[in-house]
């Protein structure tokens, strides 16, 4: 099952409870169809580049929220339904292309060494500041010459 991501834009009115209400439907609704519910981000409220016009007006505002997902394929299709809901501005959904998870994650190297880990945080010398303020006064004279 491929990953998606589900960005909500509610209407900045809708309540907190509304909000957490409509994204339990939609987690039921993808659990029913065999998929997985992986992560739920609120953005809060956010400025939009340009007015929403909807019958109840025009919205310069609006509650971001993102639902991650492994669904089936077929999931952009029986979301349709969202285009009826009068509490969203807009609705998106998104194929996550190029994800690697586990092994794959790891490429051909292997597993990650420890030691690897080690000789990324290890402390620089002051001996190596002093080399490169040598280098330094060595280009400054060679700028003079030419």
């Amino acid at each position: 099952m491929p990953p998606y991501d589900c960005m909500l834009l509610f209407k900045p009115h809708v309540k907190k409870e509304a909000l957490i209400g409509l994204v339990a439907r939609i987690g039921k609704h993808i659990c029913r169809r065999n998929g997985v519910v992986t992560e739920v981000k609120s953005f809060g409220t956010i400025q939009l580049g340009y007015g929403v016009k909807k019958l109840d007006g025009r919205f310069f505002q609006g509650q971001l929220m993102q639902v991650s997902m492994m669904a089936t394929p077929e999931i952009n299709k029986e979301l349709h339904y969202l285009n009826k809901e009068d509490k969203l501005l807009r609705w998106l959904l998104v194929k996550q292309r190029d994800t690697k998870f586990g092994l794959e994650f790891m490429g051909d190297e292997g597993r990650l060494e420890p030691s690897r880990f080690s000789q990324i945080n290890k402390p620089d010398d002051d001996d190596d500041e002093d080399e490169d303020d040598e280098e330094y006064e060595v280009n400054e004279e060679e700028n003079r010459m030419n």
